[in-house]
């Protein structure tokens, strides 16, 4: 099994009825209305902040189980657990647990037991999840820490080995700050993040900073050119709220412009990225003016 656990608010046995069970129905709408009096952007906030893509658990699993415990006291606030097989039917019942928070537990089916292995999962998650943000831990990974106050007979402080939370991605990005506020060294470590296999560092870079008439933030980087074009190419990542989405960014991008690296993040870009969509959404065609 794989198990997806979190901190959060939890649900009540009403709250797994109606956003999970009705989900594909009315829940959706009804947390969309919700938004109205927000902005644009804030609107399409919804992407990152509800997961309307829980049933695609269903394409890797046999079954899929849910145990929650929500935050709120009184009334009917036990926890429960969900359980279905991808069917109509589906359980629910009340259980004991202790903590606050939600698990989701995807029973993996025989033809995707690729996906129990600890390698392809971190590699999954390093891809989509590098930058949400909120800490995700996977695992834990050891590490070596001073001894304080304690040295070995060549006057050299000992170190012990310690077990710490693997932390897969960065929740605050460089783009996420200010072009004022950043400095050429973090511009640097950053292009190093993205890029951990290439060591030559950019010429300069663009650190895109836009609230109107769209949202849109980023940093392009503009490399060293090689012989070899075809090999710089789709190195420009797209992210919609920090979930990354694409780095095929053509339409997005002009062709003159698709040699550059970077990040581009923007909630006014949809996720529907085929090319015609790309090409004819209006949105993206002024992101597209402001970028050449």
């Amino acid at each position: 099994t794989i198990t997806v656990r979190d901190r959060g608010i939890g649900m009540t046995a009403e709250e797994v009825e109606k956003y999970i069970n009705q989900i594909a129905f009315s829940s959706a709408e009804e947390f969309v209305k919700k938004f109205k009096t927000k902005s644009q952007a804030e609107t399409n906030a919804i992407i990152g902040h509800f997961g309307l893509g829980f049933y695609s658990s269903f394409m890797v699993s046999e079954q899929v189980e849910i145990k929650t415990k929500t935050y709120k006291k009184g009334g009917q606030t036990k926890a429960v657990r969900w359980e279905c097989d991808g069917s109509p039917d589906y359980s629910i019942e009340e259980i004991e647990k202790d903590d606050r928070g939600t698990e989701v537990i995807l029973h993996i089916d025989d033809e995707n037991k690729e996906f129990l292995d600890d390698y392809r999962v971190e590699q999954l998650l390093t891809k989509y999840c590098k930058f949400l943000p909120i800490p995700i831990q996977f695992g834990t990974k050891k590490e070596f820490e001073t001894i304080e106050g304690k040295f070995d007979k060549d006057g050299n402080p000992e170190k012990q080995e310690v077990e710490k939370p693997n932390i897969i991605n960065n929740p605050d990005p460089l783009w996420k700050k200010k072009p004022a506020d950043a400095t050429d060294e973090e511009y640097k470590n950053f292009y190093r993040e993205l890029y951990p296999y290439t060591f030559e560092e950019p010429l300069f870079n663009i650190h895109l900073n836009v609230d109107y008439p769209f949202n849109l933030t980023g940093i392009l980087y503009f490399p060293k050119l090689k012989k070899d074009y075809e090999m710089q190419r789709n190195k420009i990542q797209l992210y919609s709220n920090q979930v990354f989405v694409t780095n095929s960014v053509e339409g997005i991008v002009p062709d003159f412009l698709t040699l550059l690296h970077g990040v581009i993040d923007s909630p006014d870009i949809p996720l529907n990225v085929s090319r015609s969509y790309l090409q004819s959404d209006g949105a993206v065609k002024k992101i597209s003016g402001y970028i050449t």
